[in-house]
C-alpha cells in the first residue's frame, strides 16, 4: 500500500486521541548520540536500524505513526521532538510552507547524488532543500483475469454493473478516491473547482449504488489474494506483494492517468539532533541499503544505483517501474489548504450514500 493513508479531517480529532505519543527523552542514548526517527508503520527494514547504530554508534529511537496527519499534528504540538520523519509529498510541501522544516546540509548527505535527477526538483519541494526521495509509485487498478475478461484500460471499468454485489473493492480513502472520480472525468486530482468535485463525488455515489463495492486499505491484499474480489484499487506496492502471492493477477494504470506519489525524509523544524539525522538519511541514500530497504517495502526507488541492483523481472515490471508516457499522464498530490474542505463534504456525502 502507499504508506501514508490520507484520510478525512472530520476524523483526525478521533484519530489524535487515540495515536499521539507522549514526549522523547535522551534515555539510552548511544556513545556518539542518539536520533529520534518518526515513521510510518512497517515502513523500513529495522534491520538498516540496527546496522546504523553498529556503523555509527548512534542510537536510533523509533517510533510510528498511521498517517500524514497524526505526524502533523505531533510535530505541531511537540515541537523539538524529532529528528526524521518520512511524510508524503504533499505533506511536504505543507510543512515547508508553516516553517516546520530545517533546511538540509547536503555536504553531511554525499550520497544524495545517487538519487536520480528525475526525482529532483520536484512540486513539493522545487530547489531541493528540504527533502530526499525515499520511495515512490502509483494508484492503479488490479484484477484477474479469469474473471474480467474486457480490457482493463480505463477507470471506467469499475464502474461496470457486471461487478456488483462486492466484486470490487474501492480505496477507504479520500483523496485516493476522489482522484479516481476526478480522473475518470477528464479533471485533475488537485481541482479546487466545486462543480468538477461535486461531478466526480456525483460518479463515486453512482458506483456505490449500483455496484455496493468494498471500501478497504490493507484488506485488499488477503482479498485480491485468496480470490474473494476480482478487481480493486491498489498502491503500486500492494500490487507488488499481492502479485507475488498471486502471479496470475495483473495491475493496471488506467490511461486517463492517476496519482504519482511521493514520500520523502525531512527533518523538523528544532529537531535536537539535526547532524544525527543527516547521518541516518545518508546511511538510507547508499546504494545497498537502499537496495535492501526496496526489497523489504516493495515499493519503486528514487535511487538509481540501488535500482540497477536490482532484478531484471523486478527492473522491467511496468507496474513498479511505468514508462515515461505514462507516468507522464500522472499527478503529484499538492496541498489542497482551505479547498481540503471542499473533498471532506464530498467524501462524507459518498461515506454515507445508501
Amino acid at each position: 500500500m502507499r504508506k501514508f493513508k490520507l484520510f478525512s479531517t472530520l476524523a483526525l480529532a478521533s484519530l489524535l486521541t487515540l495515536s499521539l505519543f507522549s514526549g522523547c527523552s535522551n534515555n539510552n542514548a548511544g556513545k556518539n548520540g542518539i536520533v529520534y526517527f518518526y515513521n510510518c508503520g512497517d515502513y523500513i527494514d529495522e534491520d538498516l536500524l540496527s546496522k546504523f547504530e553498529d556503523e555509527t554508534g548512534i542510537n536510533v529511537q523509533y517510533s510510528t505513526y498511521d498517517t500524514n496527519e497524526i505526524m502533523y499534528q505531533k510535530l505541531k504540538s511537540t515541537p523539538g521532538s524529532y529528528d526524521l520523519v518520512i511524510p508524503s509529498d504533499y505533506m511536504i510541501e505543507k510543512m515547508i510552507q508553516e516553517n516546520m522544516v530545517e533546511e538540509l546540509d547536503f555536504n553531511t548527505i554525499p550520497n544524495y547524488k545517487y538519487i536520480d535527477d528525475s526525482y529532483k526538483n520536484l512540486s513539493y519541494d522545487k530547489n531541493n532543500k528540504y527533502s530526499v526521495p525515499y520511495m515512490w509509485g502509483t494508484i492503479g487498478i488490479i484484477y484477474n483475469p479469469d474473471k474480467v475478461k474486457e480490457p482493463v484500460k480505463s477507470w471506467d471499468i469499475l464502474w461496470n454493473e457486471k461487478y456488483n454485489n462486492k466484486q470490487l473493492i474501492m480505496f477507504d480513502s479520500m483523496r485516493d478516491t476522489l482522484a479516481i472520480g476526478l480522473k475518470k472525468l477528464g479533471y485533475s486530482i488537485n481541482s479546487t473547482n466545486s462543480d468538477e468535485i461535486n461531478a466526480a463525488t456525483e460518479e463515486l455515489v453512482k458506483q456505490k449504488q449500483n455496484l455496493s463495492p468494498l471500501y478497504y486499505v490493507d484488506e485488499v491484499k488477503d482479498k485480491m489474494i485468496i480470490g474473494e474480489a476480482v478487481m480493486a484499487t491498489v498502491w503500486s506496492g500492494d500490487a507488488a506483494y499481492i502479485r507475488l502471492e498471486n502471479p496470475k493477477l495483473k495491475y493496471v494504470i488506467p490511461e486517463e492517468g492517476s496519482n504519482k506519489w511521493f514520500d520523502g525524509m525531512v527533518i523538523p523544524k528544532d529537531a535536537p539532533n539535526k547532524e544525527n539525522a543527516e547521518k541516518l538519511i545518508n546511511f538510507l541514500c547508499d546504494p545497498e541499503n537502499a537496495k535492501q530497504n526496496v526489497d523489504y517495502i516493495g515499493y519503486s526507488t528514487p535511487n538509481k544505483a540501488a535500482y540497477e541492483m536490482l532484478e531484471d523481472n523486478i527492473k522491467n515490471d511496468k507496474g513498479i517501474y511505468p514508462p515515461k508516457d505514462v507516468l507522464d499522464k500522472c499527478e503529484i498530490f499538492v496541498d489542497l489548504g482551505d479547498s481540503l474542505k471542499l473533498y471532506d463534504d464530498a467524501w462524507m456525502k459518498i461515506k454515507t450514500a445508501n
